[in-house]
Formats: structure tokens, sequence, C-alpha cells
């Protein structure tokens, strides 16, 4: 343990600032959700990024990383998502293997329901608070925190995907 790079008392603190405030935020904007919309944030993430793609369809694959969840996560929410009648599960055209996650245009319309109490949440927690210049340094160390993670997430996911694989034995799509 001679090797371990401990937390100065400056860095526990910010460490602990940094982690009260986004579990604590984490768990208020998905409260807020699940209490005006019916849906956890989870399900409005993969929603949101459905509705920004091109006519508002991905490939599973595509969907699960840009939500940053594992394709095992991913199935069982759009489950959920299709018995709502907010999404529909097809085979992918191109490729038989694999599938494609639509929006309906109920699922739009129930994104477009729950998306003001959504911005306004964000917008009260975070936007109000801090200033232009906390902003801008939010932003930076999102990214550079993504960024230094970026390897690591990606052979999770592949490590749960070839996990599925063995446990399934179904090719991950």
């Amino acid at each position: 343990m001679d090797d371990v790079r401990w937390l100065s008392e400056d860095e526990q603190e910010i460490w602990r600032a940094y982690l009260s405030a986004s579990v604590a935020f984490a768990a208020h904007i998905d409260r807020q959700m699940r209490q005006d919309s019916g849906m956890p944030m989870a399900y409005y993430e993969i929603l949101v990024r459905l509705s920004e793609a091109p006519h508002r369809r991905l490939r599973m694959s595509e969907l699960a990383d840009a939500s940053l969840s594992s394709r095992s996560r991913l199935s069982h929410a759009v489950t959920a998502l299709e018995r709502n009648g907010w999404v529909e599960r097809r085979p992918a055209d191109c490729d038989r293997r694999g599938w494609v996650c639509a929006l309906t245009d109920e699922g739009y319309a129930a994104l477009a329901a729950a998306a003001p109490g959504h911005v306004t949440t964000v917008r009260e927690h975070v936007f109000d608070v801090l200033t232009p210049e906390q902003l801008a340094t939010l932003r930076e160390i999102g990214l550079a925190i993504s960024a230094g993670l970026r390897t690591q997430c990606e052979a999770a996911r592949a490590e749960d995907d070839s996990a599925e694989a063995g446990a399934t034995g179904a090719e991950a799509c």
C-alpha cells in the first residue's frame, strides 16, 4: 500500500463535494421524472437519444452506447418502453442479426410532455446556481472525466456484452 497516492485534505473535500452533488442531483432528477412523467431518468434519456437520431431510430448497440448503458440494461428498458407503446423494436433492414429501436409518435408525445419538467429541474439546480465561468469549468470537468474513463467504460461494456452472449448463446447486436 506504499504506492497509494492518498487524497490530501483538500482533495478529499473536493471529492466528497462532487460525489454528494452528483448523487443527490441524480436522485432528485430521477424522482422528479418519476413524479411528473411516470418514467425514470434512464427511460427519458433513451427517448431523447431516439428523438435526436435520424428517422427517430437507432440500432440497439448504438442506443446502448449513446445512453451509456449496457446492452442488457437497455434491452430491459426497451421492453418496458415497448409495453408503454413508446418505442418499437424491429430487425435491422440491412443486417437481420441486428435490431433497431424506433421512437413511436406516442413516445415522442411522452417525451414532449416530460421535457418541460426535466428542463426546469436542470435549469433550477444547475444553470441558475452556477456562474457562467463555473458552467464553462463544469463542461471542461465533465469532458475531462469522461475522456479519462472512455477506455475503461468501453472495455466494461464489451465485457458485459461478452458475458451476455455467453450466457444466452446469442450474438450481441
